[in-house]
């Protein structure tokens, strides 16, 4: 039986064209820079982000840290939306092992509030507290449903922290919906922080890694502390070859994948129109709220799951995440699922 899988853009398999990518790699040494796979796209990460340095690393998670680390948070407080991934969703890998203390703002279905921030900021006056170090922002923000942060939000943002000498990271696992979503490339956004990374493993559809980019100092620091970390590969050209495959032209992709969310919005809502809310459909993320036919996600997600449908339960909310493993009969297949598990009067099926 054919199986949808909605549950995240981390589900996709290498293409054809990756896997011959992978079996020609040419290789080396990565951690003594003798990978030549591997330094091809660090060098073409660079030229993407518009930074000086990028780093290929295994994992978004890691690359935060790593970040966090050079960024010399430690004893320090960092701002972060209260619903960041990087507080929330990384085993609190942010306190315990960079040794920062989060400030969590809450900010506005995942876009933050330059006035909010400026209200959070703590100075070196008083001993008694961490004074702040950094500003963490996340575009596009995975819980708010692949929300994208304006262009003119993060510009604000960054002139605040300059005004208070802070500096400014962006955790963009999913920079390419928002670039795609702008229509600007990526480095449009990447002049607005100080360091970034985007997955690989996302969108982009690679089968392993991230890419952490930031200025000549800093990234000398974060390539000591990923190294730290466990970050040294050694013939990681096989890891890093299909990133060179889907970073030549990727922007055509993910608008499909967002034409396909918005497919699959539009038909939720017609269902009901109190489990979506279409505004905040941008990219390839959908946010399926159903509180007003059942008090358990996870049984829909049952029930979704016995017709072949497999998407992720998010306390009271369902979520879908289109990818190029997905296409139209896959949203079609997830609307007619959806529809069949709710009985008449919006009561779950049995």
């Amino acid at each position: 039986m054919k199986i949808f899988d909605f549950r995240s853009d981390t589900v996709t398999l290498p293409t054809k064209a990756m896997m011959t990518a992978m079996a020609d790699a040419q290789l080396g040494d990565s951690a003594r820079g003798d990978d030549p796979t591997v330094n091809a796209l660090e060098e073409l990460s660079a030229r993407l982000t518009g930074k000086d340095d990028a780093l290929f690393v295994p994992s978004g998670a890691m690359a935060n840290l790593s970040s966090l680390i050079a960024h010399r948070c430690h004893g320090h407080e960092v701002i972060v939306d209260a619903a960041a991934h990087i507080l929330n969703s990384e085993g609190g890998g942010l306190a315990v092992v960079a040794g920062a203390v989060p400030r969590p703002v809450e900010s506005r279905n995942g876009v933050l509030d330059p006035e909010d921030i400026g209200r959070a900021v703590r100075g070196n006056d008083n001993p008694a507290v961490a004074p702040t170090k950094l500003i963490c922002l996340e575009n596009t923000h995975n819980a708010a449903g692949g929300v994208v942060v304006p262009l003119e939000r993060m510009a604000a943002i960054k002139a605040l922290a300059a005004r208070n000498r802070l500096s400014v990271h962006l955790d963009g696992a999913r920079l390419f919906n928002a670039g795609a979503y702008l229509d600007v490339p990526i480095e449009a956004i990447c002049r607005h922080v100080d360091s970034v990374w985007f997955a690989l493993c996302k969108g982009l559809g690679c089968p392993v890694g991230a890419v952490l980019a930031g200025n000549q100092e800093f990234m000398q620091r974060a390539r000591r502390a990923a190294k730290m970390l466990g970050g040294g590969m050694r013939q990681a050209g096989i890891l890093a070859a299909p990133a060179l495959v889907a970073l030549n032209d990727p922007y055509p992709i993910h608008r499909r994948d967002h034409e396909l969310a918005r497919k699959l919005a539009v038909g939720l809502a017609g269902i009901d129109q109190s489990l979506v809310n279409l505004d905040l459909v941008q990219t390839n993320i959908v946010n399926c709220y159903v509180h007003a036919v059942t008090d358990d996600a996870s049984k829909i997600v049952s029930a979704l799951t016995s017709r072949s449908v497999l998407a992720l339960r998010k306390e009271n909310r369902i979520r879908f995440v289109t990818h190029y493993g997905i296409d139209d009969e896959a949203v079609e297949a997830a609307i007619s699922a959806f529809k069949d598990a709710i009985a008449p009067g919006g009561r779950l099926q049995r």
